[in-house]
């Protein structure tokens, strides 16, 4: 393992919220199923102010995977217009135990 191989897997965190069209087009559906099968934890929502917003903890590597699909790609129909990501930080263990919707 290189000094790049540990780096792409220290546990990070960073919370974010994703402004557009992106309610009513499956985008927390389709955000808690890639984050499950990139391993992370943490959560998403649809907003008051019609946004996405969520938190997400895992590998760095895994995590920047996420950071990329919601900054360009997310879900079918939507139009991503901003994607903010603060609060970075690193962890030594998860304080969740899955990736959930949250209402």
């Amino acid at each position: 393992m290189g000094i790049q191989d540990v780096q792409d897997h220290v546990l990070v965190q960073c919370d974010f919220e994703i402004f557009g069209q992106v309610q009513g087009c499956g985008f927390t559906k389709h955000c808690r199923d890639n984050s499950l099968a990139l391993g992370l934890k943490g959560w998403v929502k649809n907003s008051k102010q019609g946004t996405i917003m969520g938190k997400m903890q895992g590998a760095k590597a895994d995590v920047q995977k996420m950071v990329d699909w919601l900054s360009k790609t997310g879900s079918p129909g939507c139009k991503i217009d901003k994607a903010e990501f603060t609060n970075w930080g690193t962890l030594s263990r998860f304080a969740f135990t899955d990736f959930a919707i949250r209402f």
